[in-house]
């Protein structure tokens, strides 16, 4: 079943102690935009993240991940400082300070407030060890945010089904109005030419009224065009019914659709045609709309 590229999911975790949680949250994108926010121990797990979510078919939308670990005082990481960042940043307060005339109270506890001046240091085992339990919490996410994602694309497809099937109908009395504008065609061009000739007294050319409707017919037709229109709308039905990411492809049956409508109205010698290929416009608008979600 396809997905929608929004989505939320949120799992949490007691673990040897530590207490994990894990919140992915997405919006439409046109490509894959994945954003970690971890604690500054725990970045070394970033790029890990990216390849596991792909792994759950994640492929495209923004992907905000938020991740908090909770750990034991006594987990045995070894905290030091930034030499180069504290530096930095103290120059950058007494600059902020002198500049602006500021009352000066960098001390040590305002300092350290500003966690980025601590730098953690893990063993190789530890790092493996809190990556193992991450993991586990961020499937347990992975999966619930797949599910409202699952969920939420149903709904879209259900809706744009819906759409189609209003198509579908206004193709079909399209087909129905064209073979009427032939024959109001032909009925009009008779009681011309009899009006025209009543003085006269001469006859009607059957056969050049039969050559004019059909040369008036091979212009106006539009079967060619309802035909396209119903293999397009086939086969956005497919796409709808496949399963992986198909926003793309949806998005080109939209254009081919749009097509065939375009060149439907610029052969409407009605204006039934021409109000009826107008509703067509405003239902693929409204499903292009759905679909910029679809993942």
């Amino acid at each position: 079943m396809l997905k929608s590229m929004t989505g939320y999911g949120r799992a949490r975790e007691r673990i040897d102690s530590y207490d994990i949680t894990v919140e992915i949250k997405s919006v439409n994108n046109r490509t894959l935009d994945v954003s970690v926010k971890l604690p500054r121990a725990y970045m070394f797990a970033e790029e890990r993240i990216k390849p596991l979510l792909l792994s759950y078919g994640i492929s495209r939308g923004k992907i905000d991940v938020f991740i908090s670990v909770d750990a034991p005082e006594n987990e045995g990481a070894q905290l030091d400082l930034d030499d180069e960042y504290v530096s930095q940043y103290i120059t950058a307060l007494k600059k902020l300070r002198d500049t602006y005339g500021l009352t000066d109270d960098i001390t040590v506890m305002n300092v350290a407030a500003n966690r980025d001046i601590f730098t953690v240091t893990k063993k190789e085992d530890d790092l493996e060890s809190d990556w193992e339990r991450i993991k586990t919490v961020l499937i347990s996410a992975a999966e619930a945010f797949n599910e409202t994602r699952t969920a939420e694309g149903g709904r879209l497809v259900s809706d744009v089904k819906a759409k189609l099937e209003t198509i579908s109908g206004i193709v079909e009395d399209i087909e129905t109005r064209s073979g009427d504008a032939v024959k109001e065609y032909e009925a009009r061009l008779m009681k011309k030419l009899r009006e025209t000739l009543a003085e006269t007294g001469a006859a009607v050319d059957e056969n050049r009224v039969v050559t004019e409707c059909a040369i008036f017919a091979d212009r106006v037709a539009t079967d060619e065009e309802t035909v396209r229109l119903r293999s397009h709308i086939k086969a956005f039905y497919d796409t709808l019914d496949g399963d992986g990411p198909a926003g793309r492809n949806l998005d080109f049956w939209c254009q081919e659709m749009n097509r065939e409508a375009n060149t439907t109205g610029s052969k409407a010698q009605n204006t039934s045609i021409t109000a009826d290929v107008v509703a067509i416009k405003c239902e693929i608008e409204k499903i292009r709309e759905q679909i910029q979600n679809i993942e």
